[in-house]
């Protein structure tokens, strides 16, 4: 793409001319920043994309190493039921027909997710969905949990103690690094049960990942938007808002406030990428590994999202930590401390007049991709109102 720059950190703004030259600036170049520059340019409006990465894409960002779109920053597999989001994002890419099947790996034994005949066959020599049914009900109720107080006793009181000893347990306590008896019950609501032998995780109509990868999707949306990477927003803050009459900022919140009333938790995650000289590594795209002991959560065959046949393949393996500042924080805590915090933030962000907040950082709160976009479609309908284009 021409209209993307990567220029000097010291250097952000074209020129020393303080006067606003776009309608909207908007900070970060991943989905929700895309989405909204890309609707907005529709509708007529100027708009500058800048990023502190040296890429577009955010965290779905996509490169391509030994001839196989890697996932930098984890796996991002597109689900969704929102026919106009499905449409909107097959604008800008082919998708192919990717399933989402991963395995767990507890110990060596080897279990379908999510949670189905495979699984409960290989737990306890059940052939009937019927037998399956009984032996969660048999657990369920040996548990005796009317009233869940953690995490661990709502996943007890939905699957039964097996399910959760092997396949919830040690994962959980390693993506959010505290016993699950000490996790808030509300992060689970549910726990995906199938009695049938579909291997599919999602229950979405649509699924798939970009030909080529998302960085094309991402690249193909910002295209003839004016893109600067390697900027700084909140080291530039005014150089930069003197850009334009409105800021769309997808950044931390809390760093927007300079961290205020005190940083947010966040889980962040670490990456070891390999390349591999072989063929084939795992079998699969995804490997969860659910037991304690095993350091990392996950291991992803990149290759296999898009059904490669190269002859070497590229490996990562996915560390959870804690989120320190310096670090990228990927996922929001959103126990109630941190809401409560968060309110507070959001209460100054709902007075700054010129800058509107979105995304999983500036709103604090996962987002899957589908709602990312949807938040961003929605935004650019009440900014742009009916100019906008979506489908």
């Amino acid at each position: 793409m021409n209209s993307i720059r990567k220029i000097s950190e010291g250097h952000p703004s074209r020129s020393n001319n303080r006067t606003a030259c776009y309608d909207y600036l908007v900070v970060g170049a991943g989905l929700f920043g895309a989405a909204f520059a890309q609707q907005a340019r529709a509708a007529g409006r100027s708009v500058l994309v800048i990023d502190k990465r040296d890429h577009i894409g955010g965290n779905v960002y996509t490169e391509e190493v030994e001839g196989i779109q890697v996932h930098r920053y984890g796996a991002h597999i597109f689900h969704t039921n929102d026919s106009t989001v499905w449409a909107y994002v097959n604008r800008f890419a082919e998708f192919n027909r990717y399933t989402n099947s991963p395995v767990a790996n507890y110990r060596g034994a080897l279990y379908s997710l999510p949670f189905n005949m495979y699984t409960f066959n290989k737990l306890w020599g059940v052939t009937t969905p019927r037998e399956a049914e009984a032996k969660i009900r048999e657990q369920r109720e040996a548990a005796g949990i009317t009233e869940p107080k953690n995490l661990e006793e709502q996943a007890i009181s939905l699957v039964g103690t097996d399910i959760y000893e092997r396949l919830v347990k040690g994962y959980t306590e390693k993506q959010w690094g505290r016993p699950c008896s000490e996790l808030p019950a509300f992060i689970i609501q549910r726990l995906p049960v199938r009695f049938t032998f579909d291997n599919n995780y999602f229950n979405a109509r649509f699924q798939g990942i970009p030909v080529g990868g998302y960085t094309t999707l991402v690249e193909n949306m910002l295209d003839g938007v004016e893109v600067r990477l390697g900027v700084d927003y909140l080291r530039h803050k005014a150089e930069l808002d003197a850009l334009a009459d409105k800021v769309v900022y997808t950044g931390s919140v809390d760093a927007y406030f300079d961290y205020c009333y005190g940083p947010l938790s966040y889980r962040s995650v670490r990456f070891e990428t390999e390349v591999l000289d072989m063929p084939n590594f795992q079998g699969n795209a995804v490997v969860n590994y659910t037991d304690r002991e095993t350091p990392y959560t996950r291991i992803i065959e990149h290759k296999f999202f898009e059904f490669g046949t190269q002859p070497k393949t590229v490996i990562s393996r996915e560390y959870s930590s804690e989120w320190r500042p310096g670090m990228e924080p990927y996922y929001p805590v959103n126990d109630e401390k941190n809401s409560a915090l968060y309110q507070r933030y959001k209460a100054l962000a709902d007075q700054e007049a010129k800058t509107v907040f979105g995304g999983r950082l500036g709103e604090y709160r996962y987002y899957d991709m589908d709602a990312v976009l949807r938040s961003a479609l929605e935004l650019a309908k009440t900014e742009l109102g009916k100019e906008v284009v979506t489908s």
